[in-house]
């Protein structure tokens, strides 16, 4: 009967969103049918409570201005200055400028949050730039494929907020968390550019100039913004001096003087990107809500009690289930963008996770990196959709290109299993 429910209630879900109905209301409109249909309760009082709390929840107020900090950044040169700076020293290293794309997704992520801002944002720059010097296509695309997605895992990471308020975990811890996990896999990313450039050394073009130590040094001054950023962002969470909220608020300051010092900051830019980081949030408020409050129609319903108790009858060790919803989420990357996939499962999945004895924050950074591999996915990858529109490529052939760098992400999953302490050694040292 469980079962025959939970098959019922994905299907109505899924009838919804091929109807096009936005997320949040076919959340809800689901969790209204199930309590009307499975339980003696009535959806009004509850539906007005919970979407009250989730929508009010102090914790939540740092995702807006992560949002707009974001923005803000994105109508900056810092972009641009962050090529200027890293150029010089990338000259003598095997892939050269290729490795702009990995570190500079790196350095902008820690100040965007978001996977598709990070990578629109080095595209513009970087690969009109690696185009005129002669770089292969497949690896200029390849590289900000890969890593762009670094957007959702180096904090501030906008779905690292939405899984800490769903799942009620620190968002402070899980930001911190995901520290070490995104410099692994830029690593990663940076030694298979090397390997390539080794293997294919004719396919690299010469570097038109060599750049002594001190012109090295003169153009780093054009990445002192956005370490000043980031050191201030998290910098403040790690010594216990800010809250995520509070950093945020930071961050949004942080930007606004980068956009004043750059000249970039006037009254069209101003209110574009207020208005651009309202529109996304009220999406993600709304989804929230929704699923906050199909959480609730489903605890009614049992469903998620039960759920874990069958999953327990399978015997399946941690190792296993991992491995299992693992697969389960890149399948379900390939239809929904990975905000929707967070506040979609975890209701069900978290009672599971805590059940076999898996640490929730370790657990909030293992599903982001499993959501990044789905970002690459087609049919529905966001950084695929990003690169076909400012490349017009077919995003099969995208896919292609950006296929060693899933490959290096699930390689990241084993290594984030094999040693834990990767993301959890961060966390403990926090002050505060």
């Amino acid at each position: 009967m469980d079962l025959t429910i939970a098959a019922l209630l994905i299907g109505l879900m899924l009838l919804f969103l091929a109807g096009g109905l936005w997320i949040g209301l076919a959340l809800i409109a689901v969790g209204v049918m199930g309590m009307l249909g499975f339980t003696p309760r009535s959806p009004g009082d509850g539906m007005a409570v919970t979407i009250w709390g989730s929508g009010s929840a102090w914790t939540l107020t740092a995702l807006p201005l992560f949002l707009w900090m974001g923005e803000i950044l994105f109508r900056t040169k810092l972009s641009e200055d962050m090529f200027k700076g890293l150029a010089p020293w990338l000259e003598r290293l095997p892939g050269r400028l290729l490795h702009t794309n990995i570190i500079g997704c790196t350095l902008f992520a820690a100040v965007s949050g978001s996977s598709a801002a990070t990578c629109a944002t080095i595209g513009k720059i970087a690969l009109p730039e690696l185009t005129r010097r002669g770089y292969p296509e497949s690896m200029a695309l390849g590289t900000l494929a890969g890593a762009g997605t670094l957007g959702l895992l180096i904090p501030p990471s906008i779905i690292m907020i939405v899984y800490g308020v769903s799942a009620d975990v620190s968002i402070a811890k899980l930001f911190i968390g995901g520290v070490l996990p995104g410099i692994l896999l830029a690593a990663l990313f940076m030694g298979w550019v090397v390997i390539w450039s080794l293997l294919n050394p004719e396919k690299i073009p010469p570097a038109d100039i060599r750049t002594n130590l001190a012109g090295k040094l003169r153009a780093s001054r054009h990445l002192i913004p956005v370490v000043l950023l980031i050191a201030g962002v998290l910098g403040s969470i790690y010594t216990g001096v800010a809250t995520a909220t509070e950093a945020a608020g930071i961050g949004v300051v942080g930007s606004l003087i980068i956009s004043a010092a750059q000249r970039t900051l006037n009254r069209s830019n101003f209110i574009a990107a207020l208005m651009g980081a309202t529109r996304l949030y009220c999406m993600i408020a709304l989804i929230l809500a929704g699923s906050a409050f199909l959480t609730l129609a489903m605890g009614y319903i049992g469903l998620p009690r039960h759920l874990a108790a069958w999953i327990g009858t399978l015997g399946l060790s941690p190792g296993m289930l991992l491995v299992v919803l693992g697969i389960f989420y890149v399948v379900l990357g390939c239809f929904l963008d990975g905000i929707s996939m967070v506040v979609l499962t975890m209701a069900v999945l978290l009672p599971t996770i805590q059940a076999a004895g898996i640490d929730p924050l370790w657990f909030g950074i293992f599903i982001v990196v499993v959501v990044e591999m789905a970002q690459i996915t087609p049919p529905v990858g966001f950084n695929l959709f990003v690169l076909q529109g400012l490349t017009g490529r077919q995003i099969t052939t995208i896919a292609r290109y950006a296929m060693p760098y899933f490959m290096l992400m699930a390689l990241a999953v084993v290594l984030l299993y094999a040693f834990p302490g990767l993301i959890t050694w961060l966390p403990g040292k926090m002050i505060g």
